[in-house]
């Protein structure tokens, strides 16, 4: 692989570090389940049925804000939350990719061993 490649790679890794770290997380987790039903939300609505705070829903929610997995709206004094389905689909592609470089090295042990 070029020097020019491996910078590429290197950057795009960097890129979408922050969504999987922003995954990382029960409660983001959570909430990423409540977002993905397609309805945007409320604060209020998000900690509905848990124990959490509004104040760590909302933290949590500006994690995944700056890694750009959702976004925010104003009605009024309320803030409504959507998430960025653009985001997720690029990580489950990115998955895609490294599934399929496992796949193919475990082939070649796979023939090596079996050689």
């Amino acid at each position: 692989m070029s020097q020019r490649s491996n910078s590429s790679a290197a950057a795009g890794r960097r890129a979408r570090a922050p969504v999987f770290a922003a995954l990382g997380d029960e409660t983001r987790l959570l909430l990423v389940a409540k977002l993905s039903a397609g309805r945007r939300l409320s604060i209020a609505r998000l900690t509905g049925g848990t124990k959490l705070t509004r104040q760590a829903v909302t933290k949590h929610l500006r994690v995944m804000e700056k890694a750009r997995l959702v976004h925010c709206t104003r009605r009024g004094r309320e803030s409504i939350w959507e998430l960025d389905r653009r985001r997720l689909e690029e990580a489950r592609r990115y998955l895609g990719i490294i599934s399929e470089q496992w796949d193919a090295a475990l082939d070649r042990l796979r023939a090596f061993v079996e050689d």
